[in-house]
């Protein structure tokens, strides 16, 4: 059995926090993004976050007493807090602990990942988890693993466990041009979240390069600098393809 509450000396290496509407989870949430990262996607906004050093060591007591001071604000907003990164599950002690106070709290939790380390949430993690914010980079394995050094398998696979437990997802889907647009790809994919039953909704997030001076600053190349961004009818032929499967596709 898990302790009623997490020691609040459990530490974690975090990046920042910031708040935001809309985007990390329903309402208004305070977002936590930890260090550290599995994966090397080609179109990261973050490499500052792909380190565990690179961030700051901070206690679970620590990061509540920062949530505590938008608590109210956050209950009133309809919102609540998101955990992200980074990779959330490269932390997975810190990770279920901030999620088990917050709970303890009254606050919505939602945990935004690749899924490629699935296997580290254990189901007490999860049943402290409100809602999966589930990236999926690709649906073709061998795009997927230039995309991202990884391997496509362990997301599938934490996708079907969520499913199973009943744990409600959005889903995350970057539209990379020559990367991610692949019709037979997307359809790949429409068909295989229509087959969930705990899929809310697919977001569909234009690429965008609003992290190149990131990639400036630390004197790394970024990848993708010259490919060119999704126009309007790229975007809205991709949201079809996840509607024409039932899926609702923002």
């Amino acid at each position: 059995m898990r302790p009623t509450t997490a020691p609040g000396t459990v530490t974690g290496r975090i990046h920042s926090w910031d708040l935001s509407t809309g985007v990390d989870g329903p309402g208004t949430r305070f977002v936590l993004f930890t260090s550290g990262c599995p994966l090397r996607c080609l179109y990261c906004a973050n490499p500052d976050t792909w380190h565990m050093r690179d961030g700051r060591e901070a206690t679970v007591d620590e990061v509540m007493a920062e949530i505590d001071k938008y608590r109210g604000f956050l209950t009133t907003a309809g919102g609540g807090v998101t955990l992200t990164g980074g990779e959330p599950l490269l932390q997975p002690a810190f990770t279920a602990a901030v999620l088990r106070r917050c709970k303890e709290a009254g606050l919505h939790t939602a945990l935004d990942t690749s899924g490629f380390l699935g296997a580290r949430a254990t189901d007490e993690h999860l049943a402290d988890t409100d809602l999966v914010l589930l990236d999926i980079k690709s649906f073709d394995v061998p795009t997927y693993r230039r995309l991202t050094g990884g391997e496509l398998s362990p997301t599938v696979n934490f996708a079907t466990r969520l499913d199973r437990l009943g744990k409600r997802m959005w889903i995350r889907y970057v539209l990379v041009p020559g990367w991610t647009d692949d019709e037979e790809a997307v359809d790949g994919l429409a068909g295989f979240l229509s087959g969930l039953d705990c899929v809310d909704r697919v977001d569909i997030l234009p690429f965008h390069k609003l992290g190149a001076a990131k990639y400036d600053a630390l004197g790394i190349p970024f990848p993708l600098a010259g490919n060119p961004v999704p126009d309007t009818a790229l975007v809205d032929r991709v949201r079809g393809q996840f509607r024409e499967r039932g899926l609702s596709a923002q």
